[in-house]
């Protein structure tokens, strides 16, 4: 096969086809064309891409290692993007992999212990990803102008995509949204419409206006895009079992919204074990969530024991996870019940806390996304659901720069003295 590279003038890129075949149904498992669909007409299930398998197989480890140095050396593994040319793109990806040996000490891990990293793409969180695949879909499709409902990362991401490519822009996110979020994706140009409402209220009007006349040009990457937008996730699967050799960690902690994310990233493991890219690990895989404990819809019915999802009001400082009606919660259950794993959910001081432990030990500054995960973990770890003589990846979906009203209070000068020597001395500062 030959390898996905970096389009330019002193290159030639021979175009694969796409392995994407249908649109399938994860309710009944109805197939449609590969248009702009997110629901079954027949059972108004969500849809999610179906592929070649064949297509699949046919991709070796040293055709994605000779791609570019972004989520698109593994084009030949998702649903569009083929052909560097068409991409609507940041190119992000391949973030970093960081060894977390003093979180693991300080947590009681013994094994290693990782934490992707995803604030490093383009514009800081994993949403770059989702919404490189998304888009590049939506231009292939026919569509003029970029969408989406959001509690802050995604609109950031489809902003800046959208000024990259030279195409119009709207966004929809809750009124109450970090001011960061909003100034950083209000700085690219397009339009930014505050909602009096919840994400679950944007998301809804969102669904309504995607059905209108007036946004029939318009691409909502997390609604009539969204089974193209979902793949995208995928890779974050896909790097870390590279990062790691070519192999795929015992145990991983997943923040969840939707719980899409958590979904995705088992599907890439199933794929890779499927197509022969790697071997499972001897006991399998374990996929443990996290979510707020001000929207733990998802793993308030897990606890409970019922596939029932009573959705929520949420609340409480980690907004990039209030989703309160989450849409793929089903499937969340079903991937952490299926590997043995577990879900946790951490409250406003527990998720400060996880927001400076792993600063403090690793160097990563997470948002508060990020501070949930690093406090389930330690929960997980604490009550015997994670075992810690078994490698272990947790997924820090963003940058911490974003939700810097949630550790201000805490932190600041250790010290505050005059400009003179006498004055460090006095304050003990030399000893």
């Amino acid at each position: 096969m030959t390898s996905i590279i970096d389009a330019s003038p002193t290159q030639t890129t021979e175009v694969i086809p796409s392995p994407a075949r249908a649109l399938v149904c994860r309710g009944c498992g109805s197939e449609y064309p590969l248009v702009a669909q997110h629901a079954c007409f027949e059972c108004f299930g969500p849809l999610e891409v179906g592929y070649d398998t064949e297509a699949l197989a046919r991709v070796t480890r040293a055709d994605i290692e000779a791609g570019p140095q972004n989520l698109w050396r593994y084009a030949a593994l998702l649903p569009t993007g083929q052909d560097p040319a068409a991409r609507v793109t940041l190119n992000p990806g391949l973030t970093p992999l960081v060894p977390a040996a003093g979180l693991a000490a300080e947590l009681g891990i013994r094994a290693p212990l990782w934490v992707k990293d995803d604030s490093a793409n383009p514009t800081h969180s994993f949403k770059d990803r989702v919404v490189s695949v998304a888009l590049t879909a939506a231009r292939g499709l026919g569509f003029t102008r970029f969408a989406c409902a959001s509690t802050g990362n995604l609109a950031n991401s489809v902003a800046a995509h959208a000024a990259r490519a030279g195409v119009p822009s709207i966004v929809f996110i809750p009124g109450d949204l970090e001011p960061g979020k909003v100034v950083a994706t209000a700085v690219y140009g397009g339009d930014v419409v505050a909602i009096d409402g919840s994400y679950d209220d944007v998301n809804r009007l969102c669904g309504e206006l995607v059905e209108t006349d007036e946004f029939e040009d318009t691409a909502f990457v997390n609604v009539n895009v969204r089974p193209y937008y979902a793949e995208g996730s995928k890779t974050l699967g896909y790097e870390v079992a590279e990062q790691l050799g070519w192999r795929i960690p015992e145990q991983v902690v997943i923040p969840m919204a939707s719980g899409e994310l958590l979904t995705k990233i088992d599907k890439a493991f199933s794929e890779l074990v499927e197509i022969g890219l790697v071997e499972a690990p001897a006991n399998g895989w374990k996929v443990f969530g996290a979510q707020s404990a001000g929207c733990n819809p998802i793993a308030t019915a897990l606890h409970a024991g019922t596939d029932v999802i009573t959705p929520v009001r949420p609340t409480g400082i980690a907004k990039s996870l209030n989703i309160g009606d989450p849409a793929a919660g089903l499937y969340a259950l079903e991937a952490v019940r299926r590997t043995g794993g577990w879900m946790e959910y951490a409250d406003d001081e527990e998720i400060r806390s996880g927001i400076r432990q792993l600063a403090r030990t690793t160097g990563v500054f997470a948002e508060t996304a990020g501070g949930v995960t690093v406090a389930v973990l330690g929960k997980l770890v604490a009550s015997g659901r994670l075992d810690p003589d078994a490698e272990t990846v947790v997924y820090n979906t963003g940058e911490g720069l974003k939700t810097l009203d949630a550790v201000a209070a805490q932190v600041g000068p250790t010290y505050r003295v005059k400009p003179s020597l006498r004055a460090v001395r006095d304050a003990g500062l030399l000893g």
